[in-house]
């Protein structure tokens, strides 16, 4: 009887034990909702990379579309294991940056030597870009435009942020003039085509290319060079600028300035911010770098594949919003660009503009890509 005694009161020390150890959902979370079935994943517990060694397993980069959840990557500082870049970046596609280094980089002496330029100009804060706002400005234009159909949007750009080394129109050039400037995440089929045309109108044009873009075409690359384009930096891995810390945005510039200068012979010093982001600090990181900040001031939708503009419909935009210094951005994976380059080409010298390039020297919207 008593060995029965004690073992019932056992086995209510025990239940008291277990229900006691029970977590308090509300206590816990402090709303008194069901708290998670699992941990939340948090950039700070990545700390061990090695099993991450092969991107070849993400196939699918539609559903990686808000880089908003990251925000901070102080904690990954480790990107030996990421040895495979075939992940395409384009305008709708935003990789998300979990590294704060690219393997490989190297600054070239160049860059060294123009801030050095920097800091003798009277900037003591050479290296330091942190008394500037990082504040995220995502470049488009309003409608407004002045008695010579420059948007208003365009002309405040260049008066606000030129001292920063941005253009985003041209200015007072003697005869009217158009910049045409293409972009290239990746190839598409449609940029030999627009080369054909630009060599059969003696047009050059200016080639914004990634680093993916480089070495997955690199004939087509070497072809711009050839022919006497110009092309400029669209960013290592085409993050947001201002997301990125200011060592990171040196390393997206210096990565593929280096490697296209190794791989091309040919020095880049003028670059397209990726989605056109940028910030005051983003813009003076890359002016450190002896890089100038090409904007647009005409764009469109043209870069969505699978919902391209109507070719009639989009050359009649294109004429419709010309003016004195455009810089106009295509993009080159659009068939439509393809399709109506020849025909806009015909119309602005039929109105008597003048394709310039961004880079002449006789040029407004200045500084030009060189050979090294």
């Amino acid at each position: 009887m008593k060995k029965r005694v004690l073992g019932l009161v056992m086995a209510c020390i025990a239940i008291t034990v277990f229900v006691g150890c029970e977590p308090n959902v509300e206590d816990e979370t402090g709303t008194g909702t069901t708290a998670p079935t699992t941990p939340p994943t948090t950039v700070n517990e990545e700390t061990d990379t090695e099993d991450i060694t092969d991107t070849d397993d993400i196939t699918d980069t539609d559903d990686i579309t808000d880089t908003e959840d990251i925000t901070d990557t102080d904690d990954l500082t480790d990107t030996e294991d990421v040895t495979d870049t075939t992940l395409r970046n384009n305008r709708n596609i935003n990789t998300r940056r979990t590294n704060t280094a690219v393997a490989g980089y190297t600054p070239a002496a160049s860059f060294t030597k123009s801030i050095d330029c920097v800091a003798a100009s009277g900037n003591t804060q050479a290296n330091d870009f942190t008394h500037l706002p990082n504040q995220k400005i995502g470049w488009g234009l309003g409608a407004a435009a002045d008695s010579m159909n420059r948007p208003l949007d365009a002309l405040n750009a260049n008066r606000d942020y030129s001292s920063l080394g941005a253009v985003f129109i041209g200015e007072n050039e003697t005869t009217p003039t158009v910049y045409l400037t293409f972009d290239e995440g990746y190839e598409n089929g449609c940029t030999p085509e627009i080369l054909d045309v630009l060599k059969s109108r003696d047009v050059k044009a200016t080639f914004f290319v990634t680093y993916d873009y480089c070495v997955s075409q690199p004939a087509l690359v070497q072809r711009m060079i050839d022919e006497g384009h110009i092309v400029g930096n669209h960013s290592y891995t085409h993050p947001s600028f201002p997301d990125c810390t200011t060592e990171q945005v040196r390393e997206e510039i210096g990565a593929l300035h280096n490697y296209v200068a190794e791989q091309f012979k040919y020095e880049m010093t003028l670059i397209r911010f990726p989605m056109g982001e940028f910030s005051q600090r983003s813009l003076a990181v890359a002016q450190s770098m002896g890089y100038t900040s090409v904007f647009w001031s005409f764009a469109y939708m043209d870069w969505n594949v699978n919902n391209q503009p109507d070719p009639a419909a989009a050359l009649e935009k294109c004429k419709a919003a010309t003016h004195p210094g455009g810089i106009v951005l295509l993009h080159a994976v659009s068939n439509t660009n393809a399709d109506i380059l020849d025909e806009l080409v015909d119309f602005w010298h039929s109105e008597g503009y003048r394709l310039g390039v961004i880079g002449d020297s006789n040029d407004s919207a200045n500084q030009s890509g060189q050979r090294s």
